[in-house]
């Protein structure tokens, strides 16, 4: 056995800067590829102990006078009632085999990197009662410590990528990740709490991470209205980029459900994402079977109170309506965008493409300028310039409020 570096720890590196999105996919392809080897259990007990869990943290918060005593009952308040209503799908969960002998303490000192490769360690041994958990709850470990270390984008990239990973059952859980990290949040603040009774502690610095674990436990429990936002535009203005960009900043955290086209047409097909698919995948039959698929998954998401956004060409106003009608029917908030470049630029982009999951060529961007768009009745995005102006440009629409529900 040798040591490794432990400056290669997640939260060593996490505090060196924004962790790039290729670490942040594997790292949620270590933590999914756990889970799917991880031994099923049944979900009864797990789920019955979620309330003495909470009180605990309640308790081991109270100790010390360190933190004010109406914040604590708050959230004590929230955590339960945010329990009873998820207990059904909690519940539920177990019996369908997502209650397994997990890692159970996935926070960020516990991934390390080496090779290249984040691998996950010091997983809980002692207790394999503590161990057998909901997946997402021990997913939630990861995702909550992501944000307390300010590194929204990898949150947010973990998120997706465990989603696009696992079961799409995961989809229809989503409504129990605000109590999962409210939790994790809360067991980390006694965590560290307890650091301020070992002599040299560095008493500020630990007391100021307690707090701000604390704060974001009171946070996550309260999530805020989610919403709804559709990215089209013709092969190679940036769309996939512009989604992937604004996912991390939508509420509810860590940020929205990124739905691709792309990637549902390779998961119809059951082939890896970069396969390139003949033109009979591409057929209008095909293309109206992908478009349902993701205004379904997308309702999905929005049932669970967790916003979502929608990644496609969106060329016709069919497909569009679609969006606005989904919009109407779970009342939520629509932004639409829709990106637009000349041609030559899009086939540049497009021909820069490597390892991507979009078929589209350059002689397919010169085809999509005959299509009738028709009224697009979205706000329409210059996304000619670089991807840092188009974001913005996408920012500030979505601020301004060009495209809502009622549009």
């Amino acid at each position: 056995m040798s040591r490794f570096d432990e400056n290669r720890t997640l939260d060593h590196l996490a505090e060196t800067g924004p962790l790039d999105a290729k670490l942040a996919s594997a790292a949620a392809d270590a933590i999914a590829a756990s889970h799917a080897a991880a031994t099923r259990a049944d979900g009864k007990a797990w789920v019955s102990s979620i309330p003495t869990l909470i009180d605990g943290n309640l308790d081991g918060l109270r100790a010390g006078g360190h933190f004010d005593a109406q914040g604590i009952e708050k959230l004590g308040q929230a955590s339960h009632a945010a329990y009873l209503r998820i207990r059904p799908l909690l519940l539920e969960r177990g019996r369908q085999g997502f209650v397994r002998r997990c890692h159970g303490d996935l926070h960020l000192a516990n991934i390390v990197v080496l090779d290249d490769r984040p691998v996950l360690f010091d997983a809980i041994e002692f207790d394999a009662q503590m161990a057998t958990v909901d997946v997402l709850y021990d997913l939630a470990f990861a995702l909550m410590d992501l944000l307390q270390h300010h590194q929204p984008g990898a949150a947010n990239m973990v998120l997706n990528r465990y989603l696009a990973a696992t079961p799409t059952e995961n989809l229809d859980a989503l409504s129990a990740l605000p109590l999962f990290m409210s939790i994790r949040a809360a067991i980390r603040a006694q965590v560290t709490l307890a650091r301020l009774q070992r002599p040299h502690s560095g008493k500020p610095g630990i007391l100021d991470q307690t707090r701000r674990y604390f704060e974001l436990a009171g946070t996550l429990i309260r999530p805020p209205a989610p919403r709804l936002i559709a990215v089209g535009g013709l092969s190679g203005t940036g769309k996939t980029v512009m989604a992937q960009g604004l996912a991390p900043d939508v509420a509810p955290q860590p940020g929205a459900v990124v739905l691709r086209s792309d990637l549902v047409r390779k998961q119809m097909f059951a082939v890896e994402d970069t396969h390139r698919l003949p033109p009979s995948a591409y057929t209008p039959e095909v293309t109206a079977r992908v478009y349902d698929t993701l205004a379904q998954r997308a309702q999905r998401v929005l049932a669970q109170g967790h916003s979502v956004i929608v990644d496609g060409v969106f060329a016709r106003e069919d497909e569009r309506d679609v969006i606005a009608a989904l919009a109407r029917e779970c009342n939520v908030a629509l932004n639409g965008l829709f990106l637009v470049a000349d041609l030559a630029t899009r086939q540049s982009r497009i021909g820069r493409r490597r390892g991507d999951a979009s078929d589209a060529t350059p002689e397919v961007a010169a085809l999509q300028e005959h299509y009738n768009i028709g009224h697009v009745g979205w706000a329409t995005i210059d996304a000619s310039g670089t991807q840092e102006q188009t974001l913005q440009n996408c920012r500030n629409a979505i601020a301004t409020g060009e495209t809502r529900q009622s549009d």
